[in-house]
């Protein structure tokens, strides 16, 4: 007598999501979320039609990109998670101002340099969130993350002193991300 595909037998596992392992349907709920809100925001509606659409772009993406993402990172303190977007959105609007400054003032003669940053954060996705965090703040940006010497090389529009600099990163922006992801 056989057995059936899904039972459990010595040395194998029993059901098909067993087999499956890491590769869920709700791996990444964070990202899942995000995608289906941006779906909604750039339809700019709420009809049903749309609310399906992006529920299904909201599972089926992930899943199918989950192999190249690893494992999802939830932050551990949604708090210090909230105030910490709070920061880097006003650093953005901060960096604007002063980008635009720089470039429309016929006066004005940044001093570009070259900075290394060293890391003390060792989660991959973290790593890449702070990386992402340096280019999207206009004026900066994140060039190479070097995992032999454990820091970023960042370049920056105008920078007088870029110790200050790679210090003012670690402060505002990994320490955070240190507490959020753990």
């Amino acid at each position: 007598m056989t057995q059936p595909p899904h039972s459990t037998s010595p040395g194998r596992p029993g059901t098909r999501r067993e087999q499956l392992g890491p590769r869920r349907w709700w791996a990444h709920p964070a990202l899942s979320a995000l995608l289906a809100a941006v779906w909604l925001l750039l339809q700019e509606s709420l009809a049903p039609a749309q609310i399906l659409t992006a529920i299904l772009l909201g599972l089926l993406v992930p899943r199918l990109i989950h192999g190249f993402l690893g494992p999802a990172m939830g932050p551990r303190r949604l708090g210090l998670t909230v105030r910490f977007t709070g920061i880097v959105l006003w650093d953005i609007v901060v960096s604007n101002l002063t980008v635009a400054r720089i470039v429309l003032s016929p006066t004005s003669n940044p001093q570009p340099a070259w900075v290394r940053v060293p890391l003390r954060l060792q989660q991959p996705g973290a790593i890449t969130l702070l990386a992402t965090i340096i280019t999207t703040t206009p004026g900066t940006v994140s060039c190479i993350v070097d995992d032999e010497r454990h820091e970023i090389l960042v370049h920056a529009l105008d920078c007088s002193d870029p110790q200050a600099l790679a210090e003012q990163i670690q402060q505002r922006y990994e320490q955070p991300l240190m507490e959020i992801f753990g």
